[in-house]
């Protein structure tokens, strides 16, 4: 029997870090959101260990310095095997961060509980009944202990991971390739063994890491089929796959965690189908190299996060939501590129040789370094139309100063900075003062455009020429010139006339 159900405007199939962060993005915004999670406690599993340089930049922004601080700091990272330095980049995170899954997934869960997120856990999405066009709740129906019940919503996003029942539901189309090779992986206590960045022998490919007592190994068995699974592998047969690949003997260890993974890949081809989207795995899957799975899935939540709420607050422009897709599904293609061809340098065998030893040469060249290196560290990404070189960029490296502080580039809505050539004079509440409102208009108030005005002055004189900035709330640069003579179409594409108007009430 279907019991008395519930409504919010969003539920969030997954309640991993990408639903938690997207659904602190939406209460940040004050929109209710709903969790269902399938699992009855949160994951205790390391999984994805690594945070990139822009996934680090949005974090901190969003008070989750402890995290960053608890978090492992490493220099470099790799492409295929081949070693790259991210100390030279421009970001105040350059490099790569490591922190376990859990834990990211902790602190995102304690923000989303603080803010008022509903989390249900042990429910399990069963239906999903899509009115055609806009009007009309979408019904989620989902079993629980307690049986089914059903949820209305205005809007449904899956991020409930590469088999996600949401896009199965919802009827989205993929491009997929299936698997065609296999990986094994363990946390293991007790053992000794060498650390193993990626090493390529005769057997396959092995990576082994030793922290605070724990080592995480990873195999892959060349010639090997893929093996249908329900259930993670014992470690019985981690142990044969170790000693094929190496012929090392780690049967003495005691697994903490057991896992494999293949190749599969694929990519949902829109990531929008009325009112259902998907982020995360949900909307692409890959093989994990790199730890580019879990940021890009983080990115994608704030990508939607402030898109979904300005839709559901009612001040988005036409078309602002559609943008979500427009913006990261180039994004997440440009990733299962990249991982694709890692996964040939990395357990291609032999074959692989001759494109290795060329990728090698080319990284010493200061260019190509360069771009590997910020395409590593997510850095590389610019949405929205050609512009100045900043246009679709973000700020976060620039320091660009108001009367009370670092300007803040992020926050509820739109802003736009007015760049001056001197100090700034005094502002009202700003990023290291406490207020109701973070940007804090100054005395220019709303102006003409309907978005908040500060003022800020370039310390570094890194933006020559640019005299008035139109900051998106995830912090990218939506429009930038040393004019306002297009500024007013910029604005349009972010806010329609009732939400300017509705940004004069706040």
């Amino acid at each position: 029997m279907t019991r008395p159900g519930t409504a919010a405007p969003v539920v969030v199939v997954g309640a991993g870090p990408v639903g938690l962060l997207l659904a602190c993005e939406l209460r940040a915004a004050g929109v209710p959101v709903v969790l269902v999670e399938r699992l009855a406690r949160p994951m205790t599993e390391s999984r994805a260990g690594q945070l990139s340089s822009l996934t680090a930049e949005l974090l901190h922004e969003r008070g989750f310095g402890a995290l960053l601080d608890s978090a492992g700091h490493e220099p470099r990272a790799h492409f295929g095997g081949v070693g790259l330095d991210l100390s030279g980049l421009d970001s105040p995170f350059a490099g790569q961060w490591k922190v376990p899954q859990y834990r990211t997934e902790a602190a995102l869960g304690e923000r989303a509980r603080e803010r008022g997120a509903t989390v249900l856990r042990e429910t399990e999405l069963t239906g999903l009944d899509a009115p055609e066009g806009d009007e009309g709740p979408l019904m989620c129906e989902v079993r629980d202990p307690g049986g089914v019940r059903r949820i209305a919503a205005r809007y449904v996003v899956g991020c409930d991971g590469a088999g996600s029942t949401v896009r199965r539901l919802a009827g989205f189309p993929v491009t997929a390739t299936a698997a065609t090779r296999e990986l094994l992986r363990a946390d293991v206590t007790g053992v000794r063994i060498r650390d193993r960045r990626f090493e390529r022998l005769p057997g396959g490919l092995a990576v082994a890491a030793t922290r605070e007592g724990v080592t995480r190994v990873m195999m892959h068995a060349a010639g090997r089929p893929v093996t249908a699974r329900t259930e993670p592998p014992g470690f019985d047969e981690v142990v044969r796959r170790w000693a094929e690949v190496t012929g090392e003997d780690i049967s003495g260890g005691t697994p903490v965690w057991l896992d494999a993974f293949d190749n599969a890949r694929g990519q949902a081809d829109r990531y929008r189908r009325g009112r259902v989207l998907l982020a995360g795995d949900a909307a692409h899957w890959h093989l994990p190299i790199g730890g580019q799975a879990l940021n890009t899935g983080l990115q994608d939540a704030v990508n939607l996060g402030w898109k979904l709420a300005a839709t559901v607050n009612g001040w988005a422009a036409p078309g602002l939501l559609d943008s979500y897709h427009a913006e990261r599904h180039p994004v997440a293609a440009r990733v299962l590129t990249h991982v694709t061809a890692q996964e040939l340098l990395l357990l291609g065998g032999a074959a692989a040789d001759p494109l290795l030893a060329v990728l090698t040469e080319l990284t010493g060249l200061p260019g190509v370094h360069t771009q590997l290196a910020a395409t590593a560290a997510n850095l590389e990404d610019r949405y929205g139309r050609p512009g100045t070189r900043i246009t679709g960029r973000r700020l976060a490296h620039l320091r660009l100063r108001t009367g009370t502080g670092p300007l803040r580039t992020t926050g509820p809505r739109p802003v736009l900075v007015r760049l001056t050539p001197a100090a700034p004079g005094p502002d009202t509440p700003g990023p290291d003062t406490p207020g109701p409102d973070p940007y804090g208009p100054d005395t220019d108030g709303l102006g003409r455009y309907g978005v908040p005005v500060r003022h800020a002055i370039d310390e570094d004189g890194s933006l020559p020429g640019i005299t008035t900035l139109l900051l998106r709330p995830d912090g990218y640069v939506a429009w930038a010139d040393d004019s306002e003579e297009d500024l007013d179409q910029a604005v349009a594409t972010l806010l329609d006339a009732e939400g300017r108007k509705r940004n004069a009430s706040l």
